[in-house]
C-alpha cells in the first residue's frame, strides 16, 4: 500500500545519462512523482530526493555515473538518493557501497519506483539504515514501464519496446534491460493520442532494439507505425534506432508514402567489415547494409541517414578498418555516430585476442569523424535554396527558436524573429 502522505511537499532534483530511451523514463519518473505531489527543485535549491538514471555501455560511462551519484550526493546533503538504470543493474552492490546512496532498483524494479519510496520511508521493508537493493537477474527482467515524456514543447518520446536478445560479443545491454519485451499496439496508440491532447506534435518512437517490437505480443513493428500514422492530429514521426536486418523494405517503403512518418533513418552499422562483423556476432554483413541504404534512397533521395559505427574493437586489424572506411566512404549515407569500442567485464569480445590501442582508436575515430563532416555537408549543401516545412521548438524569449525540416535539416529563427512569431501566436 502506498503512503502518499509521505510525499506531498517533498522536493527532487534528476539526473540522467545514457540514450534518449533513459531520458524518456526519467520524465516519466518525474511525472510519476509531480501526481504524488513532489515538486521539481528550482535552480539554486536543495532536494529531498535525488534520482539518478544511469547508463553502462561504456567503462566511461560507468565512471560519469560514479561521479553524478557522489555529485548529487554533495549538492543535496541529507537527500534521499535513489539510483536505477543499467549501471545499478549489472553493478547494484557498487552503487549500493557508494555513501548517501539510499536505494537502487534494477531495470525490473524501476517500475514500481513510487512503491518502493512509500516502503522505504514508512520501514515496512526494513527498519535498519542501510543502502536497500532491488534487483532480478537478467532472466527475470520482464516487466515493461510504459514512458511517453514531453521533452519540449512539440516533441515527445513513446517507449515501444524494451530489452534485446541479440548478445553481440560487445554489449552488455541485454543484461541490463533484460530480453526483448513491448506493450500492445493499442496501448500506444492511446498514448500518442494523449500526447497529441496535450499539444504534441512530433513523437520520437524509443526502446532498446526497437525493430523487434512485438516478441511480447504476436504483433509486428509495421503493424504499429501503420496504426500511429492513423493518429492525425501527431504531424510528425521519427524511428530513433533500427537495426538493418530488421529494416523491411516493406517498412521503408510504407515510410516513403507514410502521411507523419519522417525520411530520417538511424542505423547501426558498428563495422563495414564482415569479418568483424562475424566476430561481433551482428545479424547481418555489410552487403545486407548497403542494400538497405540504397533502398531508402531509391524511394526517399532526400532521407537524412544516420550510422552507428564502433571503432576499435578486438579483431578489428588495420585492414578491417580500412575496409570499413572504404565501405563507408561509398555510402550515401548523411552523419557518422563514431565511438571508440570499450572494454565491458563479462562479455565474450574479451576471448578475442587481437586488441587495438588507444592511440589507434583515436586516429581510426578521427578519421571517421572527418568523413562524417564531409558527407554531413555535403548533404545541407544539395538543399541551399530550397524551401522546407519547419517544425520549431520551445525557446525561451529574446533567443533564437530552432526546428528541423522533415529530414532533419536544422533551421533556426533569430532572437527578434522567434519573438515575433510568439507574440503572432498569442
Amino acid at each position: 500500500m502506498i503512503d502518499s502522505s509521505a510525499f506531498q511537499g517533498k522536493t527532487a532534483a534528476y539526473y540522467t545519462l545514457g540514450c534518449k530511451l533513459n531520458f524518456s523514463e526519467t520524465s516519466t519518473f518525474g511525472k510519476m512523482l509531480q501526481e504524488m505531489g513532489v515538486r521539481t527543485i528550482q535552480k539554486g535549491e536543495r532536494a529531498d530526493i535525488c534520482l539518478i538514471n544511469t547508463c553502462s555501455v561504456t567503462e566511461v560511462a560507468d565512471q560519469k555515473c560514479r561521479q553524478a551519484i557522489r555529485r548529487m550526493v554533495r549538492q543535496h546533503p541529507g537527500a534521499f538518493v535513489v539510483v536505477t538504470g543499467c549501471y545499478a543493474q549489472l553493478e547494484a552492490e557498487e552503487v549500493a557501497k557508494i555513501d548517501g546512496v539510499s536505494l537502487v532498483l534494477g531495470s525490473n524494479e524501476k517500475a514500481n519506483l513510487i512503491q518502493f519510496l512509500s516502503d522505504a520511508w514508512s520501514g515496512t521493508k526494513n527498519e535498519e539504515v542501510r543502502t536497500k537493493t532491488y534487483r532480478q537477474k537478467t532472466k527475470d527482467i520482464k516487466t515493461f514501464a510504459p514512458s511517453c515524456s514531453r521533452g519540449n514543447r512539440t516533441r515527445y518520446f513513446l517507449k515501444v519496446q524494451d530489452g534485446c536478445d541479440y548478445f553481440c560479443t560487445y554489449c552488455t545491454i541485454p543484461y541490463a534491460r533484460g530480453f526483448s519485451r513491448n506493450p500492445t499496439i493499442a496501448s500506444l496508440v492511446k498514448q500518442a493520442e494523449e500526447a497529441a491532447q496535450e499539444g504534441g506534435k512530433e513523437i520520437v518512437l524509443t526502446g532498446v532494439n526497437i525493430g523487434d517490437f512485438g516478441k511480447t505480443t504476436g504483433e509486428r513493428f509495421i503493424d504499429l507505425v501503420k496504426a500511429l500514422d492513423g493518429v492525425e492530429d501527431i504531424s510528425r514521426y521519427r524511428i530513433s534506432s533500427l537495426e538493418p536486418d530488421l529494416l523491411s523494405d516493406e517498412l521503408i517503403d510504407y515510410c516513403a508514402q507514410s502521411r507523419a512518418f519522417m525520411p530520417h533513418f538511424h542505423i547501426p552499422l558498428q563495422s563495414g567489415s564482415d569479418t568483424v562483423l562475424r566476430l561481433m556476432h551482428r545479424h547481418y554483413d555489410a552487403q545486407l547494409f548497403a542494400d538497405k541504404i540504397h533502398r531508402i534512397k531509391a524511394v526517399m533521395p532526400d532521407a537524412f541517414i544516420g550510422v552507428d559505427v564502433m571503432v576499435g574493437c578486438r579483431g578489428e586489424t588495420p585492414e578491417c578498418f580500412e575496409e570499413t572506411y572504404e565501405f563507408l566512404k561509398g555510402l550515401d549515407v548523411t552523419q557518422l555516430h563514431v565511438f571508440p569500442y570499450s572494454e565491458r567485464p563479462g562479455t565474450s569480445a574479451l576471448s578475442i585476442p587481437y586488441i587495438v590501442s588507444e592511440k589507434d582508436k583515436k586516429l581510426r575515430s578521427k578519421r571517421l569523424l572527418d568523413l562524417s563532416d564531409e558527407k554531413t555537408v555535403a548533404f545541407y549543401q544539395k538543399h541551399i535554396g530550397q524551401e522546407a516545412e519547419v517544425l520549431f521548438e520551445k525557446a525561451p524569449r529574446g533567443k533564437a527558436m530552432h526546428g528541423f525540416t522533415k529530414n532533419y535539416i536544422r533551421g533556426e529563427l533569430s532572437a527578434k524573429d522567434a519573438d515575433t512569431a510568439l507574440d503572432n501566436r498569442l
